[in-house]
């Protein structure tokens, strides 16, 4: 018999993950340890806004440059 293991069990320590509910919206980022917000990978990023309609600018600060996004 197997045994379901959960989200956080899935993961490498240096491993990001999307939480997404049942209709398909994102609910969330998982950061892993030692990481923050402002080093969220540009692919996360741009999966984000292609597919879950987030503001890029959500990403960045002023001072910060926009990554350029493929539509």
């Amino acid at each position: 018999m197997s045994r379901r293991i959960t989200f956080e069990e899935s993961l490498e320590h240096d491993d990001w993950g999307l939480i997404i509910d049942k209709h398909g919206n994102l609910k969330g980022l998982f950061i892993p340890d030692g990481a923050d917000e402002d080093d969220v990978p540009d692919s996360i990023i741009q999966l984000c806004c292609s597919q879950f309609g987030i503001d890029i600018e959500e990403f960045y600060n002023d001072e910060d440059e926009l990554p350029d996004v493929i539509h």
